[in-house]
């Protein structure tokens, strides 16, 4: 192993065992599509929930059930109908109904068997009728109630995994026919769960599969790594608006407004992971970019000032840049003795940007060393960085900032940078520059 790919690889396993540590005893919901559970992948799928169980991650499983009720509905010849993505329900079909939702929770409690996981199915959801709405009687299809949320608790201090069949109860005994992503949703805001996961057999957010508006950053593969609220309801309106781009497209969708329902109940975070890709999960939990999308509603990434025990990660994602010559040469020394100008960009606990605001005597300052880790340089983190550096100048009664470089000042004109002279340097600063690195003066006017 050569010695840059060492480094990678000693990179990510700092990084899995972050989060690790991260997300210990953390409470995790994890709904399963059922076209996953009839994949070969979903063996897979269940080795890594029950590492992640093992790990201390506190788990729930709600396995999806929609196919599986269709083939008993159809093996007993009875026919449903479905509106607006719900099952007109039958009271006489409610056997059939149970003995699917059950099946097919008893067949993820004996995979978890085989791996020594303890799991137990149970009736912890009341229920009541859905009613008649528009003039459409549901009959036996059901909405929550609530959700025996200590019962469960107590069943997660114990290590067991509880698995939840898509049916609820009414306060008389009688079964009710719930979505089972809506349970999984009810389930992680009643438990104030950590993570929401929905692993679905085709839920790629992409360039390739939805339209996406300018400002959504996205990863090297076109994949839409994570979307706060406010920019998932600019993604939802953008597509809505426009000519579907897929087949899967209006389901993610809707699946994303449950997410969006989710984040604003007290859900921290929502994952829509495509469980078509074998180690999804453990992907999307143990790597900062992951494999899926997140939905977040508190702060994903952070900027705080730099301390000292971050500039070993600052100069790592530094190095690359410093060596195509594209930043000046820093060292531990040069970074303490700046540490107060320095600000980092946080992800989880790592250190993914970083840059400088070096004041002068004549209301002027210099934004320096702007640096994104490249893994990340697709998720538009520089043009944040460089306007929180403004928004900080502005704060100092600062009239204008400027920046020096050699390769960037493209990029710094699209953020309404201008070109200057070396003459309208501060005199500290002009009798720092090189005419062999001959740096270009950019100017940005404080409003």
């Amino acid at each position: 192993m050569n010695e840059s790919n060492r480094y990678k690889k000693a990179q990510e396993i700092r990084s899995v065992i972050r989060y690790i540590q991260k997300f210990k005893n953390a409470l995790v919901v994890i709904y399963i599509d059922d076209e996953l559970i009839d994949s070969a992948l979903f063996s897979s799928h269940m080795k890594d929930i029950s590492l992640l169980h093992q790990a201390g991650i506190k788990i729930i499983l709600i396995p999806g059930s929609r196919k599986k009720i269709d083939k008993i509905l159809s093996d007993f010849d009875i026919k449903t109908e479905f509106k607006d993505g719900k099952r007109i329900t039958p009271e006489f079909a409610m056997p059939q109904i149970k003995m699917a939702a059950f099946d097919i929770s008893n067949v993820l409690m004996t995979n978890l068997a085989s791996h020594q996981i303890s799991a137990t199915i149970g009736n912890w959801v009341r229920s009541r009728a859905l009613g008649v709405i528009d003039g459409t009687d549901f009959q036996s299809a059901g909405t929550i109630e609530g959700i025996q949320s200590q019962l469960i608790q107590n069943i997660l201090e114990n290590g067991i995994i509880p698995i939840f069949p898509c049916i609820g109860w009414s306060m008389n005994g009688k079964p009710y026919n719930i979505s089972s992503v809506t349970l999984a949703e009810k389930i992680a805001i009643s438990l104030k769960a950590d993570k929401l996961f929905f692993l679905m057999n085709d839920s790629k957010i992409t360039a390739e599969n939805f339209n996406l508006p300018n400002d959504i950053g996205v990863s090297e593969d076109g994949d839409v790594p994570a979307l706060n609220l406010k920019e998932l309801e600019r993604f939802m309106a953008f597509n809505k608006e426009s000519e579907q781009k897929s087949k899967s497209a209006p389901s993610i969708l809707r699946l994303l407004a449950t997410a969006k329902n989710a984040c604003e109940n007290g859900v921290s975070r929502v994952h829509i992971v495509n469980g078509s890709i074998e180690g999804a999960l453990p992907c999307e939990i143990f790597s900062d970019l992951g494999c899926g999308t997140m939905i977040y509603s508190q702060s994903y990434g952070i900027f705080r000032t730099m301390t000292r025990t971050d500039i070993p990660s600052v100069l790592r994602i530094m190095r690359p840049f410093i060596q195509r010559k594209i930043l000046l040469p820093r060292t531990d020394a040069s970074l303490m003795e700046n540490c107060s100008d320095f600000v980092v960009y946080e992800i989880d606990g790592g250190i993914r940007a970083c840059a400088a605001l070096h004041l002068y005597d004549d209301s002027q300052a210099e934004i320096a060393a702007v640096t994104v880790d490249e893994s990340f340089s697709h998720l538009g983190i520089g043009p944040m960085l460089v306007e929180h550096l403004i928004h900080k100048a502005k704060s100092l009664n600062l009239k204008t900032v400027f920046i020096m470089t050699t390769q960037a000042f493209d990029w710094f004109e699209k953020l309404g940078f201008t070109r200057d002279t070396l003459e309208s340097l501060p005199e500290k600063r002009k009798a720092l520059w090189s005419p062999e690195r001959n740096s270009k003066v950019l100017r940005l006017a404080i409003k």
